[in-house]
């Protein structure tokens, strides 16, 4: 059942709100259990807002969302509601404000039922670098497997859940659409500046998109719908529309078939299934420059962004018996992750003087070669296709034999179209060895309507 299906059996007052929600809850501690889906649970504030819907409901009162469960990251602010990022050095930190799409979803009276497992400060593409306050999630076809990150929690959720659900995520550099792949759900980034950043704990802030994650294209669209839009509170917010292209002819990125064969021939016959005419094209920029471009452009930013997480106003506090410094790097020893603690150090580096010109500057000057490639390609095509992960979810064990530049390089599909600030939709195309695995579609800025269209198609085929 779709969420526009569920919201109209609410209406017309068939189901109390907090029956169904009660129901949903101990679903959802089920769910939990299992796939260690949630850093924070909100059985109470949700009985309670659902209380409140069952009033409401009475006086007639409309919401796109009424009384439907929603999860949010744990990097976006829920007044109240225990919102860490996924870090050990924000733990019990409440905030005293929702971010903007939480408002949006609250006007439109969805409930959030918890706030979704991450990688801590969204560092990583497996959801493996969970603070020691968390576990790691796993994937709802194979626990031995990752869900994908660092949005895997929502992921995971999504599709484990057997209730009309969906879920706010945010992408740096394949966040959504990593785990989506990996767990058989859809995931959408927008545009960047589509969507407000206000009330979002940072990573990189000129990457940045909070985008959706449904069962399906249609449930991944309607929340994306209502939380866009400009917002004052964040000046990288944009007031244009979303466009949509008729589609006669797609792309195909070349480089983008070099992943494991079973992926590119279930990507290709995805393909020949749609029915749709496409032509090979080559992004050699991006191919090339995209994942030291965007690792260096990204930690960075974010070693600005935690450089404010010291011990005093921001992060985890504790008795100063020493001098400032000691006390500064006493406190971010202990409470930064391993993989934040590596992403702060080169980032640092990168921005210093004397390598800034060397690593920062010239990553900047790639992206907008990057950005310019994009375009020139997207003038004649309106959507890129390619696989959205080069593998299936890859098991624990094997994880744990990567090094970090291995790591790093398993978001070689996704770094392009978020450097480019492009928007892009993953669709499950299908299984492989009993696992899902994705299929992505990159359109022009603004381009949000031209790639939904095509992932329903998809969603028709399979």
């Amino acid at each position: 059942m779709s969420i526009k299906q569920q919201v109209r059996l609410i209406k017309e007052g068939k189901i109390s709100v907090v029956d169904y929600v009660k129901d949903i809850l101990k679903q959802s501690a089920k769910i939990n259990d299992e796939l260690k889906c949630l850093n924070y649970f909100a059985k109470e504030e949700s009985i309670k807002r659902a209380e409140i819907l069952d009033k409401e409901l009475k006086q007639k009162t409309n919401g796109k969302l009424f009384g439907i469960p929603i999860t949010a990251k744990d990097d976006l602010c829920v007044k109240g509601m225990p919102t860490t990022s996924g870090s050990t050095i924000l733990r019990n930190y409440k905030p005293p404000y929702n971010a903007t799409c939480i408002e949006k979803v609250l006007m439109e009276k969805g409930i959030i039922i918890g706030k979704t497992c991450q990688d801590e400060f969204g560092f990583g593409s497996f959801n493996t670098n969970t603070s020691l306050d968390f576990e790691r999630p796993l994937n709802p076809f194979d626990k031995e497997r990752t869900t994908g990150g660092s949005s895997g929690g929502a992921a995971a959720f999504v599709q484990k859940a057997n209730f009309p659900t969906v879920a706010l995520a945010e992408s740096t550099g394949g966040s959504i659409v990593n785990p989506a792949s990996f767990c058989g759900v859809v995931g959408l980034c927008p545009t960047y500046g589509l969507v407000s950043r206000y009330g979002l704990i940072d990573y990189a802030n000129s990457l940045d998109k909070i985008g959706t994650i449904g069962k399906t294209v249609e449930d991944a669209e309607l929340l994306l719908d209502i939380i866009k839009g400009f917002d004052p509170l964040d000046p990288t917010s944009i007031k244009q529309e979303s466009k949509k292209i008729n589609i006669k002819e797609i792309a195909i990125q070349k480089e983008a078939l070099d992943v494991d064969k079973e992926v590119k021939d279930l990507f290709l016959e995805t393909l020949k299934k749609l029915k749709i005419k496409y032509k090979e094209v080559s992004l050699p920029l991006t191919a090339k420059y995209a994942i030291p471009a965007y690792y260096i452009i990204a930690m960075s930013e974010a070693s600005t962004n935690l450089a404010k997480y010291c011990g005093m106003r921001y992060g985890k506090e504790e008795e100063i018996k020493d001098d400032f410094n000691e006390y500064f790097s006493k406190i971010r020893s202990s409470y930064f992750g391993r993989e934040a603690k590596r992403r702060i150090i080169l980032g640092t580096f990168a921005r210093m003087a004397g390598y800034r010109d060397a690593f920062y500057v010239k990553a900047l000057k790639a992206r907008s070669l990057i950005i310019q490639e994009y375009k020139k390609v997207l003038k004649d095509y309106p959507v890129i296709a390619t696989p959205t992960m080069p593998l299936i979810a890859p098991k624990f064990k094997d994880i744990t034999k990567l090094t970090p530049l291995q790591n790093y390089m398993m978001d070689i599909l996704t770094v392009g179209p978020n450097l480019a600030g492009l928007p892009h939709l993953s669709v499950n195309a299908g299984f492989i060895s009993k696992m899902p695995c994705g299929i992505m579609f990159t359109g022009d800025h603004l381009g949000e309507n031209t790639i939904i269209e095509i992932g329903k198609k998809v969603e028709n085929i399979s």
